[in-house]
């Protein structure tokens, strides 16, 4: 870490004024090695949250770096730093581009996104996310937009809800669950969580507390299109990286990790072809720094149960 400035102190205990409750970054040490910031570099934290990974860029910074943090929920605001380096951006990260041109950004040095769904949101019974209490079945994470989960449960087909739970919950009886709910609904709304878990009792396999975070990570998924915005994250980051540049990607889901992984190594998201007569693959425009994703290790995992299934893969651009 570098040598700190004297006029920097200011900004360094603002930072720490942020609301240490709100969420625990994941992998800290890690996704900030990765990222090997230069001190006067931009960068851009995706999600900012309760501001834990913004917090450790910053310091890295001296006073000619910029970090702009981008989070399409509301109570992310109530985080921020007073720190003149810091610009805050109220939208869903897949907006980057637009937004970097509006304050006259066309490159950066670095971006970094965490894909977990914050303490915060999971601890706010209002909000939906959790099983853990009874409340509306929200799941957006910003609330700006119309649809809920509810609305995509009074809503889409049974061959839509199966396709659903089975690609983005990985439930085994995805099937059984969907007519399951097309036919309860028929009888009462599912509106609320307890609708929910109360008409899917009967069809619970294995553990129900297991079993119910799939249902909803599924939904959540959906409802705040979660693999679209991802995908068109990496798709810019192709030409907001300058040379050398590095991405850090934290995902908490197989499907999400395996689009990382493959964009990574093939710079595309379609598939790509083979050579017939080289018998290779176009070059990708990136390096990886990390092979394998780097996951948690015990003290991180003692700490922070939540860190377990979190996963990251970090990206250079060629020069």
């Amino acid at each position: 870490m570098g040598t700190k400035r004297s006029d920097e102190k200011p900004a360094m205990q603002s930072l720490n004024n942020a609301d240490s409750n709100y969420h625990t970054p994941v992998l800290l040490t890690e996704t900030i090695d990765g990222l090997a910031v230069r001190p006067n570099g931009i960068y851009v934290d995706g999600t900012f949250g309760g501001g834990g990974h913004s917090r450790a860029i910053l310091e890295r910074l001296d006073e000619n770096g910029r970090l702009v943090a981008f989070d399409q929920d509301d109570d992310a605001k109530k985080n921020l730093p007073d720190d003149k380096r810091v610009i805050f951006i109220p939208q869903n990260f897949r907006h980057l581009q637009r937004f970097l041109r509006l304050h006259k950004i066309t490159a950066v040095d670095g971006i970094l996104a965490d894909l977990g769904v914050s303490s915060h949101q999971f601890d706010e019974a209002d909000r939906g996310f959790s099983t853990r209490f009874d409340a509306a079945l929200d799941m957006r994470m910003d609330r700006r937009q119309p649809l809920t989960a509810a609305d995509i449960l009074r809503s889409f087909s049974e061959t839509q809800l199966h396709k659903l739970f089975e690609q983005y919950g990985e439930v085994t009886n995805a099937k059984t669950l969907a007519r399951t709910i097309v036919a309860q609904r028929a009888i009462t709304p599912l509106a609320t969580i307890s609708d929910l878990k109360r008409a899917l009792q009967p069809v619970v396999k294995g553990n129900p507390q297991k079993y119910f975070a799939q249902v909803f990570q599924a939904l959540r998924i959906e409802v705040n299109d979660e693999l679209g915005a991802l995908k068109e994250l990496l798709q810019q980051s192709i030409n907001l990286l300058n040379p050398s540049g590095r991405i850090a990607i934290i995902t908490f889901h197989s499907l999400e990790d395996r689009v990382v992984k493959n964009f990574f190594r093939a710079g595309t998201l379609a598939e790509t072809e083979v050579d017939e007569l080289y018998g290779n693959k176009a070059a990708s425009p990136f390096m990886l720094v990390n092979k394998k994703p780097v996951t948690a290790g015990e003290k991180e995992l003692k700490l922070n149960p939540r860190s377990r299934s979190a996963k990251l893969r970090v990206a250079e651009k060629k020069a």
